[in-house]
């Protein structure tokens, strides 16, 4: 830890051009790089001393020098305030770099003017500190030095000054001007006769006299000043219902919350008691309390009060315990506070979920962990946001918890009064974006196929018997899990509303970072146990946008924040803009792929299975009927292998061309009628906000010209390639995708990208329509994972279920292996379907 504590009185100092300042310096961690330069400065003023003395005495160019040398480093406080950091704004040091401001002061040859004094440090203990460092004449010097001798009451101090060898003369001497001591030459003591500033005197700096300067008190003053104590502050919590009730302030007997709330408006340090007691009110112990009502009270200029108490809810009680433990060391709270403030703090440790014992197999070790995560935060009826990179593994973890609950896990917790019947049945609610049903339905069945599965969407909705407990419990009797779209969630609020969940969640949760929104809405009125959000990027905009969602996850957690019409200074703002980061830190587990590159594989293979939407379906059904038709009646009229081949090829062509995109193959289509398109930008989306570049391979140029469209109507910078490229123009778009990161995407024609391209630069492989046989594929998936390429890459599939595209994968898997023994590479590129096996694809 580095600090600089400056004096209360600097703008005084400063045109005196002597500014006394108190350095702290722990060696017991490396200093961050960032210090250094202005710790090499410091040594250099003091002579080139190994070890610092803890005061010092600057010049305002020497001040101003180490404040340009620190700019934006959080470490200068004000030595009657030491709790509160001063603020940056800019370079400007606010309160301090006007005062400094140098005019041109130096020696005369742009040095430093010197320091004074040259000594060396004393440790909090008393003794001094890296004597073997020390010159040889320095100990003498020591050995000569008296310390500083404090005389006095509470109505008077007598302060005889320590030696001038010693090394706190200089900072001593300050200190008693700058506080209207009286120097008596009779007895060269220094005298401050007066009480109100005695016990002021005594609260600002009776510590630092006792632990910095480390003077000796007299017996006169320890029998006369026996009377006064510094106020402590005290602290009660209790069980409140669901909530707890802590009640925190200054322990001083007999002084009523009026007296203290007067000596804080008066800057009195000081409060007389019934008795003749006296309470000395500490800037450090004042500053903290005043922190911790802020923080409980859950506002920045919240003021301090003798006692106040404040209602807590659970989840903040790790939160809140950190601050009792640096208010009342010691103090021992209930057993049920002590378990939930726990909860968090034990993540290095945590049990694995119960999850069957093939599922945990399948799962690398940060996903183990991160199921752990969940079900940790499940038990103690917390809810978190699990933000991990995208590509490695949210639904999984997400099912993971499911499966544990299915396996009979209880919440660690008794459910608060009037929210559930303990007795109803586990039901989970998995909410994401249409384009993403299919995928979490086919996940789920990979995954954890003893979960019943329900998808409440498009034509296929829950029977909602009764807006009641008994209605419900016959819901959630027959599932386990529902599966629905957040879209239509919004519709169908008001019956989900009345179905209490086990857990709920909510995947790509960026699209309800909009808090005004249907389905922010329809995700706050759910009765869920424990709320689960799934984002790569639960920050996009601002941190509104994680206020936003911890709405949705732990309602009332965070409190308002002012707004700027209701006078909302931007100090304020700072603050609770800090507040939200510490408060929201424990419930968000964030992985990338750099952090766990260990446990990933080279390539990291993944199919998003996307349901066609009903207008995607129909136009399907239309396509396939036909094709059954025109083949029957060639096969009828005796046309050859060939010729059927051929026509089958074709109406297949048309197939896939509906499943990419309908607008291919019926002009009258819409963008909205294609579920791949929805889940691709989705995709993209996510992938651009976590700073991935991917390569988009089709088969179709057609479809490419679609995307390049929609990429060209949201402002995405993309490069392009196909066939018809000369071999110029291909380089051209090759050597500026891999030279500018500001390019996230590249659209290739699938044969026109197959070969002769080295396309590191992406870490993101997008396969919008899959092909024939699997090597094609990995032939395109090479392009960007080659010699050169240094991150893990990942390759998605898009797939539309129940279509042609599902059959080809299918086809894919049973020929990789009789495609890999028979060919090599370059060979199972150009092999040949049979025609049976193209008719079966057709049915």
């Amino acid at each position: 830890m580095f600090r600089i504590y400056l004096p209360p009185n600097l703008p005084d100092a400063a045109r005196r051009d002597a500014v006394a300042l108190k350095v702290e310096l722990d060696f017991s961690t490396p200093p961050a790089p960032e210090i250094l330069p202005a710790l090499a400065m410091l040594q250099r003023w003091c002579g080139g001393a190994a070890a610092l003395p803890p005061f010092l005495q600057l010049t305002r160019q020497q001040l101003a020098q180490l404040v340009a040398a620190l700019a934006g480093q959080p470490v200068f406080v004000w030595l009657n305030e030491p709790a509160r950091t001063l603020l940056w704004v800019g370079s400007h040091l606010r309160g301090v770099s006007e005062h400094i401001a140098t005019d041109g002061l130096s020696d005369g040859r742009g040095a430093a003017l010197p320091v004074r004094p040259r000594a060396t440090p004393v440790t909090p203990s008393g003794e001094r500190a890296h004597t073997k460092y020390a010159p040889a004449n320095e100990s003498h010097r020591r050995a000569a030095a008296t310390p500083m001798l404090v005389d006095g009451s509470e109505h008077y101090l007598a302060i005889a000054l320590p030696s001038r060898e010693h090394s706190a003369y200089a900072a001593a001497l300050d200190l008693v001007k700058t506080h209207g001591f009286r120097l008596e030459p009779s007895n060269r003591k220094w005298w401050l006769r007066d009480r109100h500033k005695t016990l002021n005197f005594l609260a600002l700096h009776g510590e630092a006299l006792r632990t910095g300067f480390h003077a000796d008190f007299t017996d006169n003053f320890e029998k006369h000043a026996s009377a006064i104590s510094e106020a402590k502050i005290g602290i009660e919590i209790t069980g409140s219902g669901s909530d707890f009730a802590v009640t925190l302030g200054l322990d001083a007997d007999g002084v009523s919350e009026e007296q203290l709330r007067s000596a804080v408006a008066a800057g009195r340090g000081y409060l007389d008691a019934p008795g003749g007691r006296i309470y000395l009110l500490t800037p450090a112990r004042m500053e903290k309390l005043a922190q911790a009502q802020r923080i409980l009270a859950g506002g920045a200029g919240a003021a301090v009060a003798g006692r106040r108490t404040h209602r807590i809810s659970p989840a903040r009680a790790a939160e809140v315990q950190e601050l009792v433990e640096e208010l009342v060391p010691g103090y021992q709270p209930p057993a049920a506070w002590r378990r939930r403030a726990e909860a968090l703090r034990q993540l290095a440790t945590l049990p694995p979920a119960p999850v069957p014992a093939w599922f945990a197999a399948a799962l690398r070790p940060y996903q183990q962990l991160g199921a752990a995560w969940l079900w940790h935060l499940y038990r103690h009826e917390l809810g978190g946001i699990l933000a991990d990179e995208m590509g490695l593994g949210k639904t999984a973890q997400a099912l993971a918890l499911l499966s544990a609950l299915h396996a009979g896990g209880k919440p660690e917790q008794p459910a608060a009064a009037g929210r559930r019947s303990p007795a109803l049945p586990l039901l989970s609610l998995v909410v994401c974006p249409a384009s993403l049903v299919e995928n979490w339905r086919r996940e789920a069945a990979r995954f954890a196929p003893q979960l019943r599965v329900f998808v409440h969407h498009g034509a296929s909705r829950l029977p909602f018997p009764a807006a009641n407990n008994t209605g419900a419990a016959a819901v959630a009797s027959a599932f386990d899990v529902v599966v629905t779209s957040y879209g239509t969630l919004a519709r169908d609020a008001e019956r989900f509303a009345d179905m209490p969940l086990a857990v709920l969640v909510a995947d790509e949760a960026q699209h309800v970072k909009n808090r005004r929104t249907q389905n922010a809405r329809a995700l706050r009125s759910l009765d869920a146990r424990a709320r689960f959000l799934l984002t790569g990027t639960p920050i996009e905009n601002s941190l509104d946008d994680l206020r936003a969602l911890f709405e949705i996850l732990l309602p009332g957690f965070l409190e308002q924040k002012p707004s700027a019409a209701a006078g909302f200074r931007p100090e304020e703002r700072a603050w609770f803009d800090e507040r939200l980061r510490k408060q929201t830190a424990p419930y968000i587990l964030r992985r990338t792929k750099q952090a766990v590159a260990p446990e990933l594989p080279e390539k990291i293979e993944q199919i998003i299975w996307c349901e066609p939407t009903p207008a995607q379906a129909a136009l399907y059904r239309e396509w396939q009927e036909r094709s059954e038709r025109e083949l029957f009646d060639l096969e009828s009229g005796g046309a050859s292998d060939s010729a059927l081949r051929l026509a089958t090829l074709t109406q297949l062509l048309r197939l896939r061309q509906i499943c990419c995109d309908p607008r291919l193959v019926a002009e009258a289509a819409a963008a909205a009628d294609s579920a791949k398109l929805g889940a691709f930008f989705e995709l993209l989306e996510e992938a651009v906000d976590d700073g991935h570049r991917l390569l988009v391979f089709s088969q179709f140029t057609s479809l490419l010209g679609l995307l390049r469209a929609g990429l060209d109507a949201q402002g995405i910078a993309y490069c392009y390639l196909d066939g018809s490229m000369s071999p110029r123009q291909r380089q051209a778009e090759v050597d500026r995708f891999n030279a500018s990161d500001e390019v996230p995407v590249f659209l290739i024609s699938l044969k026109a990208g197959g070969t002769g391209l080295n396309l590191t630069g992406a870490d993101t492989v997008v396969h919008f329509d899959p092909w024939w046989n699997p090597a094609a594929e990995a032939q395109a998936t090479d392009r960007a994972h080659r010699i050169g390429q240094t991150r893990v890459v990942t390759s998605y599939k898009l797939i539309c279920s129940g279509t042609v595209e599902e059959k080809v994968l299918a086809l894919q898997e049973q020929k990789r292996a009789l495609l890999a023994d028979v060919f090599e590479a370059s060979d199972a590129a150009n092999a040949r379907l049979g025609l049976g096996d193209l008719r079966e694809l057709l049915a």
